[in-house]
């Protein structure tokens, strides 16, 4: 069953619980999305109450994956640079795919479509994303055509004894 895209969908309070839902629920099988398994979903919500208002202030904007049914199971946020050298390229952040949908395709789905939506803004010519190393993460970005540009030995602090790398991968849109 094939997802819906929709770039910038008109923000509801269900909406809004069906994107803290998946955020959560992917964090607590282990997705690295900013979060440490477990994690309640009023931890989570004030990050994305930050993604909110960054997309209220034009600094964000959402790509939201549903299924036929219309539930949220797909999402990833992209942030614009405001230094005026780094304009041509976004962010993407926050990339995830619940849980129960994994494994049939939809992350790719999630990424061409990212990448389709990135070619229709201004002035864009790649996107980069940070992903933490240890978890294959590089190898799947790798497979829909991101590159490992640059890699910080144990940035990413999970726990006291657990530091994994952080991975840039660069997507150039041309």
């Amino acid at each position: 069953m094939a997802l819906t895209f929709t770039l910038d969908p008109v923000l509801t309070p269900d909406l809004r619980d069906g994107i803290l839902d998946l955020w959560t629920d992917a964090s607590n099988a282990g997705g690295a999305i900013g979060f440490v398994a477990p994690v309640e979903r009023e931890t989570v919500r004030p990050e994305l109450v930050k993604h909110l208002a960054a997309m209220a202030e034009g600094r964000h904007r959402l790509l939201l994956g549903r299924d036929a049914a219309g539930e949220v199971v797909a999402a990833a946020f992209f942030a614009f640079n405001t230094h005026r050298l780094q304009t041509h390229w976004v962010w993407l952040y926050t990339v995830m795919v619940h849980p129960r949908r994994q494994g049939q395709g939809y992350g790719r789905d999630l990424l061409a479509a990212a990448a389709d939506a990135a070619r229709g803004f201004d002035g864009i010519d790649a996107i980069r994303l940070s992903c933490r190393g240890g978890l294959g993460l590089e190898s799947f970005y790798g497979s829909c055509g991101y590159q490992e540009v640059g890699r910080i030995p144990g940035a990413i602090r999970v726990a006291p004894d657990d530091h994994r790398d952080d991975v840039v991968m660069l997507l150039p849109l041309g």
